[in-house]
């Protein structure tokens, strides 16, 4: 069995990156996602387990000191980090991962995995990041102004990744994303053995 394809989403936050992966699931059930851990409180709505593994800051360490996290970083005072075990047990199933982790720890995973493809979700404008930051309405005026911050320095990271998609219309970022999924799916350095089959290949005059 091949072993499985690694991709790495990030995006500030604002930029829709969970919704655009909500969408992708649902459209492509073939590639799994490695849910992430933090520190930081659930939001509501959301489950753990499903959109992260929520730790105390304690066990976060532990994990840390265990090497049972690929990567970790943190960010507005809470860890985040990527589970060791479920990512390489995907892969080595032959499954396609998805990872949505912050931009420090994408360069991390890069380095344990220099065949991984690292996507990021942009906003249309600052502006307009900042709007969806206040629409959410889970956040003080203090955060806000701290998250917008440290979006601008997260986009900078944006020249090291393969592939830039701006999300300024949901379905559009989706299929892009997809898009990309298909292609790195079938670069020639990921299907040398497709070649390697055909050249090797001798039909029989009475066949084909």
């Amino acid at each position: 069995m091949n072993k499985g394809l690694l991709f790495v989403v990030s995006a500030p936050a604002g930029c829709g990156k969970d919704t655009i992966l909500e969408q992708l699931f649902k459209k492509n059930d073939s590639v799994g996602y490695s849910v992430s851990a933090t520190t930081r409180a659930p939001r509501e709505g959301e489950t753990d387990g499903v959109h992260y593994h929520f730790l105390t800051r304690e066990r976060f360490e532990e994990l840390i000191a265990e090497g049972g996290v690929l990567e970790y970083t943190q960010y507005c005072g809470n860890y985040y980090g990527t589970p060791r075990k479920g990512v390489e047990e995907l892969l080595a199933q032959g499954k396609d991962v998805i990872l949505k982790i912050e931009v420090e720890g994408a360069m991390n995973i890069r380095r344990l995995f220099p065949e991984c493809c690292l996507v990021f979700i942009l906003p249309p404008s600052m502006c307009e990041l900042e709007r969806r930051l206040r629409k959410r309405g889970t956040e003080t005026e203090d955060k806000i102004i701290l998250r917008t911050a440290q979006a601008r320095n997260e986009i900078k990271f944006a020249e090291n990744y393969d592939y830039l998609i701006t999300n300024g219309e949901l379905e559009t970022a989706v299929d892009d994303l997809l898009a990309v999924i298909r292609a790195e799916k079938l670069r020639r350095s990921r299907n040398s053995a497709l070649l390697d089959r055909l050249s090797a290949e001798d039909c029989e005059k009475s066949g084909v």
